[in-house]
């Protein structure tokens, strides 16, 4: 901030295991957008080392970190972030085409990752035909297609009313089951409640790192 350097995360010492279901959860100001955008290889840390799958990704540059997010990585937004102009069935596909999948194949995973999220009468709807939950399903279906490593879910029910909220939580316990890394960044205790480990973050500390 300006001649100002902030330091939000101070030393934080984390390992999250495969198939582990995680919430991350604290104040605003406590580091958890930070820890999040790191988790993402959307920031890199300014110290410190960041191993994913066994790779350090802390060092990487900008084009290998792209290639991180897109392969590794699967993200669920509170605003669902779709294009506005395009299909379920094509909302979902984009990740295959940066990857390099042909027309064929991409068609057929998009097309098994929305039947497995319940939308499988839902394909050729863009996002103002569908419901806000309808919508989320489909922003959960992009962020499986790559078969990621790890799924970074950020306020995902943040836009949603309590009943649909129910139905996206049981969908990330269905993604966990079928041997998914989840990693849900909260404030919302009943949310966090979902999670079999949740880790409590207070001034760029972890305050509590409890597992049910």
């Amino acid at each position: 901030m300006g001649a100002q350097t902030v330091h939000v995360l101070k030393g934080i010492d984390l390992d999250i295991f495969k198939n582990q279901y995680v919430a991350l959860m604290g104040p605003s100001g406590s580091g958890k957008s930070t820890l999040m955008n790191l988790l993402g290889c959307l920031d890199t840390p300014t110290e410190g080392t960041y191993v994913l799958n066994g790779s350090d990704v802390s060092a990487l540059d900008d084009n290998a970190l792209a290639e991180i997010r897109n392969n590794e990585i699967g993200f669920v937004f509170q605003t669902f972030n779709l294009l506005p102009r395009s299909t379920a069935l094509e909302n979902v596909a984009l990740p295959l085409v940066y990857a390099g999948w042909g027309k064929e194949e991409r068609i057929a995973r998009a097309s098994e990752v929305l039947t497995q999220v319940g939308l499988g009468d839902r394909m050729d709807h863009k996002p103002n035909q569908l419901s806000g939950g309808q919508r989320q399903r489909v922003a959960v279906a992009r962020a499986l297609v790559n078969k990621p490593a790890l799924i970074l879910a950020d306020e995902p029910t943040g836009n949603l009313d309590s009943k649909t909220s129910v139905e996206i939580m049981k969908l990330f316990d269905e993604i966990q089951a079928a041997g998914n890394t989840v990693i849900l960044v909260t404030h919302e205790e009943d949310i966090a409640q979902y999670a079999k480990r949740v880790i409590r973050l207070v001034d760029g500390n972890i305050d509590s790192d409890l597992s049910k």
